[in-house]
């Protein structure tokens, strides 16, 4: 067994800057951390602790206008101010990382065996066919299905827990020594996590590596974990056994984090209040098989004959595993994707419209994505981000009009107004997913479908952005359909919640008597795994 006394990297002194036109951001402040072989080190803290900014900046990953001083050893040998040409001796070699988001770490013009075989070819020389061999040992050693035809499968082909399980294998690819995971299980259901983690524990144990959790999940770093590091502000607060850390806590901040989970309930609207969003035998096929000039060879059904009524002021949670059909069908009654069935907003049939005909009830009918770094584009700034709704739904406004509602919408998502100026990538995954919901209701909708808005946040930040969607609800009469794998947040958001399992509706009823008296074995096992019943 793996001395697990001896540290393989060191860091101390660490500092992580960003120049910004409102001047310099210290995301990191002068950290001191040890990881030692074979062990699993958690870094844990809110949205802008500096957790991933750590990594980044020991990796030389950091953007642009980063920069990175202090010092990181990895064996001995200092990592910050390396070249990049030694630095890449290490990267996907000796140190490798999965990053957050698979779907935007994944290139989508490449096959996913052509992205594994990259760092082999990189680093071990030969080509891309003689990696092949490689390539399928590791998909077959990540649990992926049929590797020999999901080889040649491009990332959108692929389920969110397969495309994580990719990542793993192009980490694992040079038998790295330090893995570091970056929020592995982020927008897994309950489920799929589990088989993450103990993938992730198993291949730890295979191959001797040490493993930094990146994680806001404290129930994942207690089972998980050897030894914890509580980061707050750019700063570590607290470090020890993991243990200690849960059992006897000495930082306020920890307290505080261990303490946090989603509380409170949404009192359900009137049984008689209007229905503003309706979708009636709601079905959505994809066509699979077949090649880019022939017709598929056969259909999947993602969603089945759901039917669906939201009414004023009511929120809809929406729950079931990955795939099962829970985000197509919030798509399918924005009318996003082609679609069968019936379709109402208020008391207009929607059904048959078109492109041009939903285009002007887009600015009633608003959607919040699960990846708020995907869906916001880093060339513009937060001002013309959260704005671009405006220009095409009220094209009279001014430019200093425009700028005004930005900063009453900044304002009331809770974000610092001066902020407008700058860019996505400086911001917190719990700030970035504010800009997104202030982009949503700056154009005042009637119903918004948030799509897991809290599934890349901590709990502390999680119960911020609630308290933000219940407050916004209330202010503004907005109607939600609240999207997520995570069941202790959509307890605490929805008065309904409709369960699905392959497209179908398995359940359905109000929150209390789904969570307290569920019916169904597949309801039961899904709450079970989410709240250790």
């Amino acid at each position: 067994m793996a001395d697990t006394n001896e540290t393989i990297l060191a860091v101390r002194g660490l500092k992580v800057n960003f120049s910004t036109p409102d001047g310099t951001v210290e995301a990191v402040k002068g950290i001191d951390l040890d990881v030692r072989t074979g062990e699993t080190l958690a870094v844990v803290g809110e949205s802008g602790s500096g957790k991933s900014q750590t990594m980044m900046g020991i990796m030389g990953l950091l953007a642009k206008n980063g920069t990175v001083t202090g010092s990181a050893r990895y064996r001995g040998q200092e990592l910050v101010g390396l070249s990049p040409k030694a630095l890449n001796g290490v990267r996907g070699s000796k140190i490798t990382m999965i990053f957050q988001e698979p779907m935007t770490s994944l290139d989508p013009l490449y096959t996913i065996g052509r992205q594994i075989a990259e760092p082999i070819v990189h680093h071990r020389g030969g080509t891309f066919k003689q990696a092949r061999k490689r390539v399928l040992e590791l998909l077959e050693l990540v649990g992926i299905p049929e590797p020999g035809r999901r080889i040649d499968s491009y990332p959108h082909e692929l389920s969110g827990g397969q495309r994580q399980r990719v990542m793993i294998a192009m980490a694992l690819a040079n038998e790295p020594d330090l893995l570091i995971a970056d929020e592995p299980t982020t927008a897994l259901d309950v489920t799929i996590q589990a088989q993450i983690l103990d993938l992730l524990k198993s291949l730890q144990q295979r191959f001797g590596m040490a493993i930094v959790l990146i994680t806001h999940d404290l129930g994942i770093v207690k089972h998980f974990a050897e030894r914890v590091a509580v980061m707050r502000r750019g700063e570590v607060v607290e470090q020890g056994a993991t243990a200690d850390i849960f059992e006897r806590p000495q930082a306020e901040y920890t307290k505080m984090l261990l303490a946090a989970e989603p509380s409170g309930r949404k009192a359900p609207p009137a049984d008689n209040a209007p229905i503003i969003l309706e979708g009636r035998d709601v079905s959505v096929d994809y066509a699979i098989g077949g090649g880019f000039f022939t017709r598929g060879s056969a259909v999947f059904r993602a969603v089945d004959k759901v039917n669906l009524r939201l009414r004023e002021g009511q929120t809809i949670g929406v729950v079931g595993e990955s795939g099962s059909g829970k985000s197509t069908l919030g798509r399918a009654l924005l009318r996003l994707l082609p679609s069968s069935g019936y379709y109402r907003f208020g008391t207009t049939d929607i059904s048959g419209f078109d492109r041009g005909q939903m285009r002007p009830l887009r600015r009633a009918l608003q959607l919040v994505f699960q990846d708020p770094y995907g869906s916001l584009s880093p060339r513009r700034t937060v001002g013309e981000i959260i704005t671009e709704g405006l220009q095409v739904h009220e094209p009279g406004l001014s430019r200093a009009d425009r700028d005004r509602r930005a900063i009453e919408a900044l304002k009331e998502v809770g974000l610092d107004p001066a902020s407008r100026n700058r860019y996505p990538h400086e911001f917190s995954g719990g700030q970035r997913q504010r800009i997104a919901i202030a982009r949503a209701v700056i154009l005042k909708p009637k119903v918004v479908i948030l799509d897991e808005p809290t599934s890349a946040l901590d709990r502390s930040v999680q119960g911020q952005v609630i308290e933000l969607l219940r407050h916004l609800q209330r202010s503004h009469g907005l109607s939600y359909i609240f999207i997520s794998h995570d069941l202790s947040v959509v307890k605490a958001m929805s008065d309904y919640v409709i369960v699905m399992k392959n497209g179908k509706i398995v359940e359905e009823g109000h929150t209390d008597g789904i969570f307290d008296a569920p019916k169904e074995p597949y309801t039961k096992t899904l709450i079970g795994a989410a709240f250790n019943v």
